[in-house]
C-alpha cells in the first residue's frame, strides 16, 4: 500500500502570518495522524519562514507515525537538526537559500561524491534516507550508487502535463524510473503538485510506490472540504 505523508508547511505559513500560535501546528499534525495520515512531512528552511527548527523538536516529542524531514544538507544547521531529532526519514533536496519551493532533483552524477559522504552520515545515525530526483534513468542509476535507501520522484512535470490533458505521455518517464529504481533495490517516494485530480492515475501507473508527500494541494482542499474529509479523500486515491 502506498502511504500518505502530509506536509504541513502551509499550516505553519498561516500561523506565521500573524504570529502567535494559531493555527497550532502541533495540534494539526496530531489531527492529521488521527484522521488517517501515515506520516508527517516538514521542510524547515534556513529563514524559518514556515516550519521553524523549534517546531521540528516539538514534533519529535509527540508524533507517533512516520516523521519525514526535508531539506538541503549543505546547511550545517539542517544536518544538526536531523541528527538531533532522528526522524524516521530524511529527504535530501537541492534547494538554494531563499528558494520559493523545490523545483528540481539532484544531479546524482555531478554530486555523486557529495551525496555518498552526506548520506552515510544520516545512515550511521539510523535514519532512512531519500533523495529528490527527476524521472531520468541516468539520475536513478547514479542514485543507486550513493547509498540512499529511497528516491523521491519530483512530480511537477507530470502534474503540469496532466492538467493540459497529456497524462499518458507525462507518466512514461515516471514508470520507467520507478521500474529501474525497484530493480536497483531502491524504495520509491513521490511528491510535488500531486492533488485529488492527478493522484490516482499516478499511483495506478507507477509501480512499487512506497509513499507520496502532499502539502499545498491538500491544505487548499481542506479549506473547502475539511481536514478530516480531505485526508480520507487523498487516502482513497491511493487504494
Amino acid at each position: 500500500m502506498t502511504h500518505l505523508s502530509v506536509n504541513i508547511n502551509k499550516i505553519a505559513t498561516l500561523r506565521n502570518a500573524r504570529g502567535g500560535n494559531n493555527p497550532d501546528v502541533i495540534k494539526v499534525a496530531l489531527d492529521c495522524e488521527k484522521f488517517g495520515a501515515d506520516g508527517i512531512t516538514v521542510h524547515p528552511r534556513p529563514d524559518e519562514r514556515h516550519i521553524t527548527y523549534k517546531d521540528v523538536h516539538d514534533f519529535k516529542k509527540v508524533l507517533t507515525k512516520e516523521f519525514n524531514i526535508e531539506g538541503n544538507p549543505t546547511e550545517e544547521k539542517f544536518v544538526k537538526l536531523v541528527l538531533d531529532t532522528k526522524p524516521h526519514q530524511v529527504t535530501l533536496v537541492p534547494d538554494v537559500q531563499g528558494q520559493l519551493t523545490s523545483d528540481h532533483g539532484w544531479d546524482t552524477i555531478k554530486h555523486q561524491d557529495y551525496l555518498i559522504k552526506t548520506i552515510a552520515v544520516f545512515k550511521k545515525a539510523g535514519i532512512r534516507v531519500s533523495i529528490f530526483v527527476d524521472p531520468i534513468t541516468a539520475m536513478v542509476e547514479a542514485a543507486a550508487t550513493t547509498g540512499t535507501d529511497r528516491i523521491e520522484l519530483y512530480t511537477e512535470s507530470y502534474a503540469t502535463s496532466f492538467a493540459k490533458g497529456n497524462k499518458e505521455a507525462a507518466i512514461v518517464p515516471y514508470t520507467e524510473a520507478a521500474n529501474l529504481a525497484y530493480k536497483l533495490g531502491l524504495g520509491i517516494n513521490a511528491g510535488h503538485d500531486l492533488d485529488l485530480q492527478n493522484l490516482a492515475y499516478f499511483k495506478n501507473a507507477v509501480p512499487h510506490l512506497d509513499e507520496v508527500s502532499i502539502g499545498h494541494a491538500l491544505v487548499c482542499d481542506s479549506l473547502y472540504l475539511g481536514l478530516h474529509n480531505t485526508i480520507q479523500l487523498y487516502k482513497r486515491q491511493l487504494q
